[in-house]
């Protein structure tokens, strides 16, 4: 069995593959470390398995690009692996096709449990999908307004881009070298802006509407 790990983190990758390694005797893992690098591999070894890609690492910036990305590769199933334990981002990896999504944060024994779910045929939701289905924040009870985002700033941008990926007011602060008063008051102003009660919805008002992606996080950007 060949399967493939398409991460720039070579410590991950290498790690990542020994792992795998160990899910049957014979099986051949190969690590790159761009999307564009795993897709020619692809072609070279029809015979691949499963591939196992950390979109953002890997240079894929977009939802779209996640689904090109998947439709590429295909028959081979794609099991999106990322740091952001966010819900909207597995449920749009999983809109995008990708048989599977596991934050980085999984266990060994939860990887590789995925990854043989996959394998047989099956999909693998992550728990922290299903948590947040059984929320009542996860249904979409609100009306997704396409044009709602065109009065965020360049900085509302920017803490939305971060709010997505999970991270709290405090980190926020730190990441953007901004006060907490300050991040409050940009997170009040982009519910306003998209019309939404919490950041659950935000994150998917975004996601939604291209506001966010898999892209570089950024660390700072002008107001």
């Amino acid at each position: 069995m060949k399967l493939l790990v398409i991460d720039d983190d070579s410590v991950l990758r290498t790690g990542l593959a020994v792992l795998l390694s160990r899910l049957e005797t014979e099986t051949v893992v190969q690590d790159v470390e761009s999307a564009d690098h795993g897709l020619r591999l692809v072609k070279e070894h029809p015979d691949l398995a499963a591939i196992v890609i950390d979109p953002l690492a890997a240079g894929v910036k977009g939802a779209t690009e996640l689904a090109d990305f998947v439709r590429a590769a295909a028959p081979v199933p794609v099991i999106a692996l990322s740091h952001s334990e966010h819900p909207e981002y597995a449920r749009h990896a999983l809109a995008c096709g990708a048989r599977g999504y596991l934050p980085k944060s999984a266990s060994p024994h939860t990887i590789q449990s995925a990854i043989r779910l996959v394998l047989g045929g099956d999909v693998y939701v992550p728990p922290l999908l299903l948590q947040d289905e059984s929320s009542p924040v996860s249904s979409r009870s609100w009306a997704f307004d396409p044009t709602a985002h065109a009065s965020l700033t360049h900085r509302q941008r920017a803490v939305l881009q971060l709010l997505c990926r999970g991270l709290s007011n405090k980190a926020i602060c730190h990441r953007l070298d901004l006060s907490e008063k300050t991040v409050k008051a940009h997170v009040s102003g982009i519910f306003k802006a998209l019309h939404v009660a919490n950041r659950t919805q935000a994150a998917r008002v975004a996601l939604d509407a291209g506001l966010v992606s898999w892209g570089v996080i950024p660390h700072s950007v002008s107001s």
